[in-house]
């Protein structure tokens, strides 16, 4: 067990200086500022739900129906297109921790494998969003859904199914970390992603992809609410 830990604390000390490590620096979070701005302005208006369920990260959470798929749970949906894991962090003081989750469900990675980003880098920027939130929230529960297959970037499928490993191990560490795998569903008899759950990008999800990604995150998010009470 200490060998694994002093692995771990190396694997992730040199993200601190990634691009020095010959990976690609983030990109600039401020390219969402007017995403940011929005979702700030929408909350100085309405009220939100107290102890909700906060949906964040890409264009996968972002085009989730989320309000419809789980009429009966109190959602809040904070997605932003094209978001690398890095930006979700960034902007976390303002679209996260503020709304004091119960729950998170977290859909980041995709963009960053496909913007030159190793497993490795994702599973430490991963880590970091979640000593976020627990530094401030030890109790919430935060569910990582897979970086899903899809036709459009299946090239860059083994660095992605590399990287849901790598976090699939670090979440069963805690009894607050979740991992719901809905990138095997969407996977054809060929192995390969089936093209009628997404739309003509082969990147995006469908409304039947949807549906399928909701059935199997009901359970996910019943263990999860169960295991915080």
């Amino acid at each position: 067990m200490r060998v694994a830990v002093v692995i771990w604390i190396s694997i992730c000390g040199v993200a601190v200086s990634w691009a020095g490590a010959g990976e690609v620096a983030d990109p600039d979070p401020n390219r969402f500022a007017k995403d940011i701005a929005s979702f700030v302005a929408w909350d100085s208006q309405n009220a939100v739900p107290a102890n909700p369920i906060l949906f964040v990260g890409s264009s996968s959470i972002r085009m989730w129906k989320t309000h419809e798929s789980f009429p009966q749970l109190p959602v809040i949906n904070r997605g932003f297109g094209g978001s690398h894991i890095s930006d979700v962090t960034h902007f976390s003081d303002r679209i996260v921790l503020p709304y004091a989750p119960k729950l998170v469900v977290f859909y980041a990675g995709d963009n960053d494998v496909s913007g030159d980003k190793s497993a490795s880098r994702v599973l430490c920027d991963y880590r970091r969003f979640v000593e976020l939130v627990h530094g401030q929230f030890p109790d919430t529960g935060i569910i990582f859904i897979t970086i899903k297959p899809s036709g459009s970037r299946w090239s860059l499928w083994p660095e992605m199914d590399k990287a849901n490993n790598l976090i699939k191990a670090f979440s069963e560490k805690s009894g607050r970390l979740f991992f719901a795998d809905l990138g095997t569903p969407l996977l054809g008899a060929d192995g390969k992603p089936d093209d009628s759950f997404f739309r003509s990008d082969r990147l995006h999800l469908n409304d039947k992809g949807y549906r399928l990604w909701t059935r199997a995150l009901e359970p996910v998010i019943e263990k999860a609410m169960k295991a915080g009470r």
